[in-house]
């Protein structure tokens, strides 16, 4: 995958899950977040922090994190 998408994708997961879990302590949520509160709000807040560890961890990977020493 492209080093700058796969930026991009981390840096949105990162966002909206801080976002919605910082909206959620006001009583405000993302529309199409929505469907993960049917699972009860323990379950929304760990799959929030889930996007939130996947984009970090998106965007380490992207600049090329882990790289084998030459």
């Amino acid at each position: 995958m492209n080093q700058g998408l796969t930026m991009l994708i981390g840096f949105l997961l990162l966002a909206l899950g801080l976002l919605s879990i910082i909206l959620s302590m006001v009583g405000v949520q993302f529309a199409f977040l929505l469907w993960m509160n049917s699972f009860g709000p323990g379950v929304a807040f760990v799959l929030k922090l889930l996007m939130i560890v996947l984009g970090i961890v998106l965007m380490y990977f992207a600049q090329g994190g882990m790289r084998s020493p030459d």
